[in-house]
């Protein structure tokens, strides 16, 4: 009888251990979009379904930020499916989003991309920042995927990754017409606050070098970490205390916006140089307006580009999200409309060799509706290629600056 007992206690401790160890498994992260039951290219009736993984931070500071990226890449997935899919070697296809948070770090962005290969099948994962698409890189050539890499970060081409596609432009090239138009504006004097990230680290060490060449001094120099930092009054004070003539800020939209309204508030009139994550339509909301952020140059907002795409992009991203699209939504969308074309044209859906060797073919078929950016061709790195579009803001509006 104690023998009988015994057996059942270790039966009933070894089924609650499996019990917990299934939840545990399941429950750390959850997609937000219900994955299809067999990956990429499963069957769902006649239709097959494309799994299109992604992973970005969705909660913490850059939450906004990346919930932007992904507005992009669901935008256009929806519109592709609404009219009835698409089509790939005689067999018809709709894409499924499947995204994960990564919260903005890149071990959380590798364990993501593992899991959304093994669990979905996905032949591409879209993620918007440098620390997350080097942890990709490690070994997407070895598991097959391709990275669509959201990110200015020169490197991420650099290192000669066959299966990475870089949408937007390198950032490399706004050093000069940045550089020009604060120097002229301001003065030589500029104190280096942006964010901690790698992105940040790399940005600084191609611009303090630039800077200092055109005669310039770098008066302060330092980051803030806007994943532990909320209140910026100490260091924005102590880099005041260096008289500087530019501010050189970025990172995410809104915490950068909010170093840009701190340093008014502490009496700053100087000018800004904002790195390209950071969008001036999306600062503006926290600023309360363009007036704070005069003398500020940036990246042109997607809203005021004269594309003739942009007006009916804008209404119907504004009906969907209730808010304006930045570039970070736009640029993905045509992003993923790009992949698709490429899959059509490579006369496959999971063969990611032959879709990424067809990504010229992806850009030169986009449909009118998604050329809300002007990009003629995919560079020999592997990024897409498109001419700068930078603006100002003078008077408390935005103004075109041409780059030379």
């Amino acid at each position: 009888m104690k023998r009988m007992k015994s057996l059942f206690i270790m039966c009933f401790i070894f089924v609650m251990i499996f019990s917990l160890a299934a939840c545990n498994s399941t429950s750390d992260k959850t997609a937000s979009t219900k994955p299809a039951s067999n990956g990429g290219g499963s069957k769902s009736g006649d239709v097959g379904t494309v799994n299109i993984g992604y992973t970005g931070p969705l909660s913490g500071p850059a939450a906004f930020y990346g919930k932007r990226t992904l507005n992009g890449i669901s935008m256009a997935a929806d519109e592709i499916n609404s009219a009835g899919g698409f089509e790939v070697g005689g067999k018809k296809y709709k894409l499924n989003i499947v995204s994960l948070d990564d919260k903005y770090l890149p071990n959380e962005a590798g364990a993501n991309a593992k899991r959304l290969m093994q669990e979905n099948k996905t032949p591409i994962i879209f993620t918007p920042h440098s620390g997350g698409v080097f942890a990709l890189q490690v070994f997407n050539q070895q598991d097959k995927f391709i990275i669509g890499a959201y990110t200015s970060e020169p490197k991420v081409s650099d290192v000669g990754n066959k299966l990475t596609v870089r949408i937007p432009p390198r950032y490399d090239g706004y050093l000069k017409p940045f550089t020009d138009y604060a120097m002229d504006k301001f003065g030589k004097k500029i104190a280096f606050l942006p964010t901690a990230s790698q992105y940040g680290k790399d940005w600084s060490a191609k611009l303090k070098p630039y800077w200092e060449k055109q005669g310039g001094k770098v008066v302060y120099n330092s980051s803030i970490d806007f994943a532990k930092e909320t209140d910026f009054f100490t260091i924005v004070t102590n880099a005041l205390k260096e008289k500087p003539d530019v501010l050189f800020i970025g990172g995410a939209s809104e915490p950068t916006a909010k170093v840009a309204k701190q340093a008014r508030e502490l009496g700053f009139k100087g000018g800004f140089i904002i790195m390209d994550q950071a969008k001036l339509d999306e600062m503006k909301k926290i600023t309360g307006g363009y007036d704070a952020l005069n003398g500020a140059i940036g990246v042109m907002p997607l809203v005021d580009s004269d594309e003739a795409a942009v007006p009916e992009y804008v209404k119907n991203y504004k009906a969907k999200y209730n808010e304006d699209p930045g570039s970070e939504a736009g640029l993905n969308y045509i992003g993923m409309y790009a992949f698709v074309e490429a899959m059509k044209a490579a006369g496959s859906v999971d063969d990611v060799e032959k879709i990424r060797a067809n990504m010229q073919k992806g850009l030169d078929n986009l449909p009118d509706k998604a050329k809300v950016y002007n990009i003629p061709k995919i560079g020999e790195d592997g990024g897409f290629e498109s001419k700068l579009v930078v603006a100002a803001v003078e008077n408390g509006k935005i103004v075109p600056i041409q780059v030379k």
